[in-house]
């Protein structure tokens, strides 16, 4: 099927005659439509179509709902237009589809307009013209099954059974259980988001039902924005998104390096037929991307795990080297989630995620190794500007027989943590680990997102034919372990803008961390006659992102402008500045206003921003010569 979509402020058509001998005569109320404020889709039902005209229908309503939504369109109207394809399905089947199409959106919020199949009609078109006001698509029978593979893992997981408990830093073990929605068997007093996150786990419902608040954040500031060209779940990054991602990626990875991972690079994609690849695939619980290559079917990795792997295999490794760590920031990886769970930064179907895979010994040095790990992946997140451990849950997933053989290491991560923790126990290894962590955040609409995880891997290394030579001078296969030191980079920034919602509904000033705010200073000139002044106190701010506000609005809308930007350090320049040499400057952080040098805000930016990495202005330096990417 392929769809022209319009939004038009008019659409207007007149029946002229037939054009299949079979259609019905149609009544004088039928021979004429018109509909305005609307979306229109030009259809063409193609003959590929025909063996599965319900999938196809629900396949097209589901289209059309998602461009109505870009658009905010309230009003459809359903066009069958046979010139959008050489391949048309038969008159009957063709006919069916559209009936189907019309009967799904009848059922919607949509005020819908069926023009009549197998007509020939004249029509008035006038569309609205905005950028997507034009959009076609290509639309096939079997949706979203063709452009994705379930797992047996995803399949499995939906029917695992599971055992939850809370370990208190003790080791005290708290069965729980969903009574009447609600989660008993702890008392939840003082850990109130604790309990959100264990009704998130045990509910496992992850669809989306409402737009979560970091989603107008993030395009209110000008960082992310929805692709509306690119499969859902895509994102665009404007300047200042792309510059937190880029100084987060570059954070990352300079502390795995400095942890002593190797960095290395692997392909996007892989030979689906591969015999460890495939076997893998069905012990991760994942969707894939396919693609089918002039060579081969291939799918789109969802982690590093494949080419590192693979790379491992080759290698020549003694226990004198272990353990060994390979480090990968993948941009992309790709996991084809469901519609309903896609939700901004939260949960996407590209992302960026590092990956740092340690090769150990044996399970001793594995779980020495993880808690080594845990200390960089705590350290890590803290100085990415998040409180340690106040703004994650823990949700710990272990096979009942790796917990009963290693209580205690359970339970000195439980005391290291310092918070009651979350443990899903199952009674069998099903997946490739025995034990996995996660660090999750958890937002405003009562949603948990893991950010840091790492994992115990008992059987990638004999599968994937990885191996070391033993004190001994024999071969042996490592335990693996999965590191992810912050998840993925779009996570961190979905879970910061949360964090800046929090604090909105507090009633304290939202703001990014000085060293990731895209703007660090601003110059506000209270007057054309301190504009000179301005542009020569630029260059005394070398080094940090400073920019001007030239637009020669009213001191009050400038200074509003700045802390719509969440900018840290607002500098008001007016005749008392300009004679005195100091600045009246709002700190974000304190609320304060108070008069400081150059000299002393760049102080104040050094100490904020000590030990992170920097990027220059992504912007021009003048307000009037910047765009605005979002109207």
């Amino acid at each position: 099927m392929r769809v022209l979509f319009l939004h038009c402020d008019l659409l207007e058509y007149e029946v002229r005659e037939k054009a299949l001998p079979s259609a019905e005569d149609l009544p004088p109320e039928k021979r004429r439509g018109r509909i305005e404020d609307a979306l229109v889709c030009f259809i063409s039902a193609e003959h590929e179509d025909e063996g599965d005209p319900e999938g196809i229908a629900r396949e097209a309503v589901r289209n059309i709902e998602d461009v109505a939504q870009q658009v905010k369109a309230t009003r459809v109207a359903i066009y069958p237009y046979a010139h959008l394809s050489s391949s048309l399905a038969s008159s009957g089947p063709a006919k069916r589809i559209f009936g189907l199409i019309e009967e799904r959106l009848g059922k919607t919020q949509f005020e819908v307009l069926a023009s009549p199949f197998g007509y020939y009609k004249s029509f008035t078109v006038r569309v609205k013209g905005h950028p997507l006001s034009e959009l076609s698509r290509e639309i096939h029978p079997a949706g979203a099954a063709a452009r994705e593979e379930a797992s047996e893992a995803v399949k499995a997981e939906q029917k695992l059974v599971s055992e939850w408990f809370i370990v208190e830093p003790s080791g005290a073990l708290h069965p729980l259980r969903l009574d009447g929605g609600m989660v008993a068997g702890f008392d939840f007093a003082g850990h109130e988001n604790l309990r959100k996150f264990a009704s998130y786990e045990m509910a496992k419902s992850r669809e989306a039902k409402e737009e979560p608040p970091h989603a107008r954040l993030m395009r209110e500031l000008e960082l992310v924005d929805y692709e509306p060209g690119s499969d859902p779940g895509n994102l665009r990054f404007y300047a200042k998104g792309r510059l937190v991602k880029g100084l987060l990626e570059e954070f990352v990875t300079r502390r795995m390096i400095e942890y002593g991972a190797m960095e290395v690079e692997s392909p996007v994609m892989y030979d689906f037929e591969h015999p460890a690849l495939q076997s893998y695939l069905n012990r991760f619980p994942a969707r894939q991307y396919i693609v089918q290559t002039p060579n081969k079917k291939a799918f789109l990795r969802f982690s590093a795990c494949f080419g590192q792997f693979l790379i491992a295999h080759d290698m020549v490794i003694s226990y004198k080297q272990l353990p060994l760590s390979l480090y990968e920031l993948t941009r992309y990886s790709f996991r084809a989630e469901q519609r309903g769970e896609l939700a901004a930064l939260r949960r996407l179907r590209a992302f960026t995620m590092p990956d740092c895979h340690a090769l150990c010994a044996d399970l001793g040095q594995a779980k020495e190794q993880l808690m080594v790990r845990f200390e960089v992946a705590w350290k890590l997140l803290e100085d990415t500007g998040f409180r340690m451990p106040e703004d994650f849950e823990v949700g710990m997933r272990v096979t009942k027989e790796f917990y009963e053989g290693n209580m205690e290491f359970v339970n000195a991560y439980a005391r290291r943590w310092g918070r009651p923790l979350l443990m899903e126990q199952w009674s069998h290894q099903f997946f490739y680990y025995v034990f996995k962590y996660e660090w999750n955040f958890v937002d405003a609409n009562l949603k948990a997102a893991a950010l840091t995880t790492d994992q115990i891997d008992t059987e990638n290394a004999k599968r994937f034919g990885i191996t070391y030579t033993d004190a001994e001078g024999k071969e042996r296969h490592p335990y693996i372990l999965h590191l992810s030191p912050s998840g993925a980079i779009e996570r961190v920034m979905y879970a910061l803008l949360e964090k800046a919602a929090f604090d909105i509904d507090a009633g304290t000033p939202p703001m990014l961390p000085t060293w990731l705010a895209p703007v660090q200073v601003r110059l506000i000139p209270v007057s054309k006659d301190q504009l000179p002044h301005c542009e020569k106190l630029l260059a005394e701010f070398s080094g940090v992102r400073a920019d001007l506000d030239d637009l020669g609005d009213s001191l009050n809308k400038s200074v509003r402008r700045a802390e719509k930007e969440w900018i840290p350090y607002i500098a008001v320049v007016g005749k008392k500045e300009v004679e005195s040499g100091s600045l009246t400057v709002r700190v974000r952080s304190t609320k304060e206003q108070k008069s400081m040098r150059p000299a002393e805000v760049m102080e104040n930016i050094a100490r904020d921003t000590e030990g992170r990495p920097f990027r220059p202005l992504p912007l021009p330096i003048r307000l009037s010569k910047r765009p605005t990417f979002r109207g």
